[in-house]
């Protein structure tokens, strides 16, 4: 038999379930304003992942590297010396080659045919001269002849003169026939005279014919030697010793004069180009220190050269190796150089960060004594090297900090793990 609950108690039940509602909805709130007013958790960074350095003070080396290779200061390029087809190549790159080693050979029948038609010229002249000289000693020997024709007989004209003269002084010889003898006479001194000069016109009118000739001769031989020459240069020769480091041709290619065929080096005589960065060549001076590493050696050098320009962001810097060469040098060798700039004495320094390159001021996480934590820390650095820079404020030495990239890091501490 069911029985009837007073009204009372059912008051008393809601009143104690509103209690507990409002109860829990206080403490909802109080919960929820307790964590907003929660500090977030610092982050964490990982020890092994991170590069840490310590503080030091003493002597920093400044340096700047820089990537390049090495290649020969005596360079020989070899020319195409004229039109030519390439008929064979008897050597090929890598090669020591010496001044006369025969590189290329090419042909040209117009040049041939030059050199031919050039000597045949000097043999038809050879052949004009000689004919030359033979008419013209044939002409002076009948002048000679006329010459000792008329001199013998002024010889007999005279005898007879002076017959006629002692005859004459007698009485035996009339006068007229006297005249006539004394006119002989110096018609035929006249002419003798006459024959003497046009044999002396002669000589001298023959020595200039034949030195014509002679000049003439001459410059045909010198123009048939200049076209066999050229057609000799047909075989292009290295001229110079060394390594034939390229031939640019290939067998039956048409060259033209000045077309570089192949190109020589001497590998005794290298040098180290290195590609340095715009923004580090400010410093970097002739006669500065540079070790150049082969990876099968260090070779030490000097800078030699700077290139005046800039070329895709970088300057070529000329190293001159005054260090023994390694065994495995060799031109086009890719090679690390560097260069020392200066040394600075009793300097605070630390390694280079990884962010924050060429800014005087970076923000780096320096560790706690304990080495569990870190605080961020504006540091002002100064001169920098290759993996090291300077210190002028914000870290003392001994300080332990974070060189790796924390910049995702945005919190003033971090915890270390």
């Amino acid at each position: 038999m069911d029985i009837k609950r007073p009204a009372k108690s059912k008051l008393k039940k809601r009143i104690r379930t509103v209690v507990f509602i409002v109860i829990g909805l206080a403490a909802i709130v109080g919960i929820t304003f307790g964590l907003t007013r929660l500090k977030p958790a610092a982050p964490t960074l990982d020890r092994s992942t991170a590069v840490i350095d310590t503080v030091k003070r003493g002597q920093m080396v400044r340096e700047v590297r820089g990537i390049g290779t090495l290649v020969p200061q005596a360079i020989r390029l070899v020319p195409a010396p004229a039109d030519g087809r390439v008929e064979k190549i008897p050597v090929q790159a890598g090669v020591v080659v010496g001044y006369d080693t025969v590189i290329v050979e090419l042909s040209n029948p117009q040049m041939e045919q030059e050199a031919m038609d050039a000597e045949f010229q000097v043999k038809a002249v050879q052949a004009d001269e000689e004919s030359l000289r033979t008419r013209l000693e044939s002409e002076s020997m009948t002048q000679q002849a006329t010459i000792a024709t008329i001199t013998a007989e002024y010889s007999q004209a005279r005898l007879q003169l002076d017959t006629d003269e002692v005859l004459g002084k007698q009485g035996l010889v009339p006068d007229l026939l006297l005249k006539i003898s004394r006119m002989h006479v110096q018609d035929l001194g006249n002419r003798l005279k006459v024959e003497q000069q046009r044999l002396t016109i002669s000589g001298k009118s023959t020595k200039a014919q034949i030195n014509a000739q002679e000049s003439r001769l001459q410059q045909l031989r010198a123009l048939a030697r200049l076209r066999r020459d050229q057609v000799n240069a047909l075989k292009v020769r290295a001229g110079t010793s060394g390594v034939l480091q390229e031939i640019s041709v290939q067998v039956g290619q048409q060259v033209t004069p000045g077309f570089n065929i192949a190109r020589v080096a001497d590998p005794a005589s290298l040098k180290a180009e290195l590609k340095i960065a715009e923004t580090q060549i400010k410093d970097v001076k002739l006669g500065q220190a540079v070790a150049v590493d082969t990876r099968n050696g260090i070779i030490k050098g000097e800078v030699l050269r700077i290139d005046p320009a800039a070329r895709e962001g970088t300057f070529i810097v000329d190293v001159a190796l005054t260090g023994p060469l390694p065994a495995s040098a060799r031109p086009d060798l890719s090679v690390d150089g560097t260069i020392e700039l200066e040394r600075l004495n009793n300097v605070l320094y630390v390694g280079r960060p990884a962010f924050g390159q060429g800014q005087p001021t970076v923000s780096l996480f320096r560790l706690d004594p304990d080495g569990k934590g870190a605080v961020r820390t504006q540091v002002t650095l100064g001169r920098s090297s290759v993996t090291t820079v300077e210190v002028i404020d914000g870290l003392q030495e001994g300080d332990q900090v974070i060189l790796s990239d924390t910049s995702a890091m945005d919190s003033p501490h971090i915890r270390v793990r």
